[in-house]
């Protein structure tokens, strides 16, 4: 007889709150989370990597702790002199975090002489991507629907033949209001046109590369949108995640699916912050074709109990994991087995994504630990093309968002239920 998974792996620390079902308030309790976070765990590794980066990081943001760095990202009141005044003090502070030796990870301070200190070319490289988010204003560009069917789409060249008017809006960029103030402040000589172009349509495709992933999540295990209103679960969302969610970047899902009966996306994670989209999850389904997006700041298995079981929330036919890192740290793991394990025990769906093939190899290695069956796995045709250099140990290769993934239903062994990778249905 097969055991419940919140009960077999019982947790010891992270009680959630008492929530009575059919409550009108009991999405607004709170469960008790002391479960490390994603920002702590990457404080910790900068620190291990340069010891006192975290520290110049902290002084950039007028920042004397982390807690109030923490504070300030769950949308609480920070210090007076929080944040950055100007965008060429921006630019002049994102700079000061690449000062320190790539060879003996020493910072300026602590060598003989840091004048001597090289810019690298990666380094260069690295800053020129950075400088290329700025105007927000403008990415990511309006998409149109797709034409093709997602199987059909093979990487992002496909993507883009699918836009229309892509020059003009591409132009549109180029010569606007965001763009001049990103080269009056940045303090660096202007790229040739021909390269701003493709740092755009990188920039692009890291917005749309979460939308595009679920949709290959759907896709690989016949989860038809055009049948019936679909539900997703994200969880282990980072604050990232949930500060920049709009509902107009998740609408790619509706580009992708036009016409569709309605889809719900619920972020879930101890990390989420106050923003437009902490709001209760669906009871009943949203419109069709549209896109519904929520959050619930908690550990997944917590949500599982006080929301789904109580009907406050509804079942997925989808869970999504951008980059868990359960594979990274051992308290990490601790509060992800139970999610893991009531995924596996209840049969859920799910696709999980990872930055490098490396990872995918631990991750698929615990996963295989755990008996869960594995689906398929593999590199994403939707990862973002942006690269991102992590500045605590530059001598790594850049990695990229959604790099690789696998999907997983089920424990190992079980019958086969018809999800399929890469099958195609008639709606596919």
């Amino acid at each position: 007889m097969q055991s419940d998974p919140v009960k077999m792996a019982h947790r010891k620390k992270n009680t959630p709150a008492q929530v009575q079902s059919g409550s009108k308030n009991a999405f607004t309790e709170t469960p008790v989370v002391k479960g490390p976070n994603m920002d702590s765990l990457g404080f910790q590794a900068m620190d291990s990597n340069v010891p006192g980066l975290s520290q110049v990081i902290l002084k950039n943001l007028n920042m004397k702790s982390y807690d109030e760095y923490r504070s300030a990202m769950e949308g609480k009141k920070p210090g007076a002199e929080f944040g950055i005044r100007s965008y060429f003090e921006m630019f002049q502070k994102m700079e000061d975090t690449f000062k320190f030796c790539a060879e003996c990870k020493k910072l300026p301070e602590s060598l003989p002489n840091p004048k001597s200190l090289r810019r690298c070319k990666r380094a260069q490289l690295c800053e020129l991507y950075i400088s290329a988010i700025l105007p927000v204003g403008d990415i990511p560009f309006p998409t149109a629907s797709w034409t093709k069917r997602i199987q059909e789409v093979r990487d992002w060249e496909d993507w883009l033949s699918m836009q229309e008017a892509l020059d003009e809006k591409l132009g549109a960029i180029l010569t606007g209001r965001y763009m001049h103030i990103l080269w009056a402040n940045a303090g660096k000589p202007k790229p040739e046109e021909a390269e701003l172009v493709e740092s755009i349509k990188r920039v692009t495709t890291d917005f749309v590369s979460r939308p595009a992933t679920i949709g290959l999540g759907l896709h690989a295990f016949r989860i038809d949108p055009y049948a019936k209103p679909i539900v997703e679960h994200v969880v282990g969302a980072s604050h990232v995640e949930t500060l920049n969610a709009r509902v107009t970047d998740y609408d790619e899902l509706s580009r992708v699916f036009p016409k569709h009966q309605g889809v719900e996306v619920v972020m879930v994670g101890v990390d989420v912050v106050d923003g437009p989209i902490m709001r209760p999850p669906l009871v009943a389904f949203g419109p069709r074709e549209r896109v519904y997006l929520s959050s619930y700041r908690g550990l997944y298995h917590d949500f599982w109990e006080s929301q789904v079981e109580t009907r406050q929330a509804n079942r997925p036919d989808l869970v999504v994991g951008f980059h868990p890192g359960f594979h990274a740290y051992p308290d990490l793991m601790e509060n992800w087995l139970p999610t893991l394990l009531l995924l596996r025990d209840y049969n859920i769906p799910s696709v999980f994504t990872v930055y490098s093939e490396q990872e995918l190899k631990y991750s698929l290695k615990i996963s295989m630990e755990l008996e869960m069956r594995i689906t398929g796995c593999g590199a994403n045709p939707f990862a973002s093309l942006k690269p991102e250099q992590a500045y605590s140990n530059p001598n790594k290769p850049p990695v990229y968002c959604n790099s690789h993934y696998f999907t997983f239903c089920g424990l190992s062994g079980s019958p086969d239920e018809g999800e399929s990778e890469g099958g195609e249905g008639e709606n596919d």
